[in-house]
């Protein structure tokens, strides 16, 4: 018997869903949050389904979950937890990670510090640290350029130093007074600015960038 495409697009979400419930989670730290995202996701795959006019399926309904996050204006129900492991009844497929990369103090504070972050610069972080996505691809989920995204990856860990007191090597923070030219845009983290590295490779200022993986992992 033929297979409807009603059922088809079922089966496409079910398959897909632990998935999307992790990466809505990590975005908002909340998990009827994240439902409510993933709804909304799934909507917009819906309507286009039948047309079948997307190329990559994921990567559009993975797009769509992110660009709602960053979307949505009511800012007083989002907040970041990307440090809590919660159990696997609230989040399956979630397993910590083995040893904590920083004492309960600091990650709170690093919690605390993502959650004051512009959304932009979120999203950044947990697309690029989390999930470990190359920048191309993340400018293509957000919709923007390749040198946003590593801007916005400088401001943020500029930014997270600030928050959680804890200076760079250097002069100055990563890409202090310089995450608004076309140094961070290119690629630079901002000559003198306590990152010699790429941006776009993780290396703009090794420690603000170990701490962040570490506390996402």
């Amino acid at each position: 018997m033929a297979v409807s495409s009603d059922e088809e697009f079922t089966r496409f979400v079910a398959a897909r869903l632990p998935a999307l419930r992790r990466l809505a989670y990590h975005l908002c730290g909340d998990m009827h949050q994240a439902d409510d995202l993933i709804q909304e996701a799934v909507t917009k795959l819906f309507v286009r389904w039948p047309l079948r006019d997307v190329g990559n399926l994921d990567g559009y309904l993975r797009t769509m979950l992110v660009r709602t996050f960053i979307d949505e204006r009511r800012r007083g129900w989002w907040r970041i937890r990307l440090f809590a492991h919660p159990g696997d009844d609230s989040l399956p497929g979630v397993v910590p990670a083995s040893g904590d990369a920083f004492p309960i103090a600091d990650r709170t504070d690093l919690q605390a510090a993502l959650a004051r972050l512009p959304r932009r610069q979120q999203a950044v972080l947990v697309l690029r640290f989390l999930y470990d996505q190359p920048i191309d691809v993340v400018a293509t989920m957000l919709g923007c350029s390749s040198g946003t995204v590593k801007s916005q990856t400088a401001r943020g860990l500029a930014a997270m130093r600030t928050l959680i007191g804890d200076p760079p090597a250097g002069t100055g923070p990563v890409g202090a007074g310089s995450a608004g030219t076309g140094s961070a845009g290119t690629g630079s983290a901002g000559a003198g600015s306590g990152g010699t590295g790429s941006v776009g490779t993780g290396s703009a200022g090794t420690g603000s960038v170990d701490a962040v993986r570490g506390a996402l992992r």
